[in-house]
């Protein structure tokens, strides 16, 4: 919780408000529980500085252990319907001659990608055969020269020797930058709905900056999620859209650039996951942002860092767990004969926690100073946070029994939530702020069901 708050910029003194109820560990090689709790909890620690900011007086704020652990994994409970498969068929741990590696097929242009430097059809079998012919790193570089994602599993030993792990190390957890100062705001922020009026544009996918703007559609921000024509996201969209409007813009034609800028002038928070130079390649670099929008809280992300060698390249959770050697440490604490991960896709979790605590404080900021400002993630950095902080002597390892409580009725919340493919419940939130309930005004929908356009406010 230290590392995620005072990442932010946040007052070490205000650690002192936020209160951690439960007890109990989900098995994992790492301090998975606490790396969730932690994460939330600077969300919510930065939710209560801003009302506080606007009220005057610090709401209580306390996090569920046990609940937190929980929505690190899945948050949606269908009823008399079945949620989409999580994973392609292809994707997936592979041994090949001198170890193993991960291929990640969910997006059909990276599963050819994969199957064109295999020589392979889409069969789980056939790729198999034809990945156990390659070493690691020469099919590692020749599945992401393709254009595809791969990683090769690593120690974090080899991590911490290798380039990009070098690079990342030398990173904060967090970059955060301050821009000039503007007019401060004319926001009528109210404790019960904090962020009700607050315009967050979504240029994210799967997983952690959607974790983070769901977080801030939760307390009332008006969150726009843009795709691109054609691209769906199965087994993740009824997970992290509930709350926000769905819009499809076309970025590589003039016009619908130019309803983007249009977009951007208008929010007061851009939460954005592109690789880092593609929105340059749009015209749309962090200058022209800046431009177009002075007070803007800009907030990004990408998989492997800002700097080094792999500071460009297409990445994800399951990818950055066998590269920066948490898979590799799971496998080696329980003895088992491949890879094993994190009970779910946590560095995801935790970083989108972390955006939406950096956009909380940016808005905070923005009240007190008038000024915009940036901050940047990556889920290689996050990685290195929880690489530090190893399962503790005793606790659960994977495969064998947790400790925390098992979820049962009483865990999710009554109300049922009409989703694009039927009635669903979610698990109660993980954080209870003193007079600011954790609420979702639209269920989740379909992907390019909204207008590409504003609420009037």
């Amino acid at each position: 919780m230290r590392d995620f708050w005072l990442a932010t910029g946040g007052s070490e003194a205000d650690l002192a408000r936020l209160r951690f109820t439960g007890t109990g560990a989900a098995p994992s090689a790492f301090a998975f529980t606490d790396f969730a709790a932690g994460a939330v909890g600077a969300a919510s620690l930065a939710l209560a500085e801003l009302v506080a900011s606007t009220s005057g007086r610090w709401p209580d704020v306390a996090v569920d252990r046990r609940l937190a652990s929980f929505w690190f994994l899945t948050s949606l409970r269908s009823q008399g319907w079945a949620l989409p498969p999580q994973w392609d068929p292809v994707a997936g741990d592979y041994q090949a001659a001198d170890g193993w590696i991960r291929l990640h097929t969910n997006a059909p242009h990276h599963r050819d990608a994969a199957l064109a430097v295999l020589e392979a059809p889409v069969e789980r079998e056939a790729v198999a055969r034809a990945v156990a012919r390659w070493r690691v790193d020469e099919l590692e570089a020749a599945v992401v020269g393709r254009g595809g994602c791969a990683a090769a599993m690593r120690s974090a030993a080899a991590w911490t020797a290798h380039p990009q792990g070098r690079a990342v190390a030398a990173e904060p957890l967090l970059h955060r930058e301050a821009a000039g100062a503007v007019a401060r705001p004319g926001w009528a922020l109210a404790p019960e709905r904090p962020l009700r009026g607050i315009r967050v544009l979504d240029l994210t996918r799967i997983l952690a900056g959607p974790v983070a703007t769901r977080w801030l559609a939760g307390f009332g921000a008006e969150v726009l999620r843009i795709d691109p024509p054609g691209w769906e996201e199965p087994g993740t969209v009824p997970e992290v859209v509930v709350g926000k409007r769905r819009a499809r813009l076309d970025l590589k034609q003039a016009g619908d650039r130019a309803c983007l800028e249009q977009l951007l002038r208008g929010a007061d928070v851009l939460v954005h996951g592109y690789r880092p130079d593609a929105l340059a390649r749009l015209g749309l670099d962090a200058a022209r942002r800046r431009e177009l929008n002075p007070a803007l809280v800009d907030v990004s992300l990408d998989a492997y860092g800002w700097s080094g060698p792999w500071q460009g390249r297409r990445g994800f959770d399951s990818l950055v767990q066998m590269s920066s050697g948490i898979a590799e440490a799971g496998m080696r604490v329980t003895g088992s004969a491949r890879p094993v991960p994190l009970p779910g896709q946590a560095l995801d979790h935790a970083t989108g926690y972390l955006l939406a605590a950096a956009a909380l404080r940016g808005l905070t900021r923005r009240l007190a100073t008038g000024e915009g400002g940036s901050a940047r993630a990556s889920l290689a950095r996050t990685a290195g946070l929880l690489l530090a902080h190893p399962a503790a002597p005793g606790a659960p390892l994977p495969g064998r029994p947790g400790t925390l409580a098992a979820e049962g009725v009483d865990d999710l919340d009554a109300a049922i939530e009409h989703t694009s493919w039927g009635p669903a419940q979610r698990l109660r939130m993980p954080v209870t702020v003193a007079g600011t309930p954790m609420r979702w005004e639209l269920p989740a929908g379909t992907l390019g069901s909204s207008a590409p356009e504003w609420v009037a406010r």
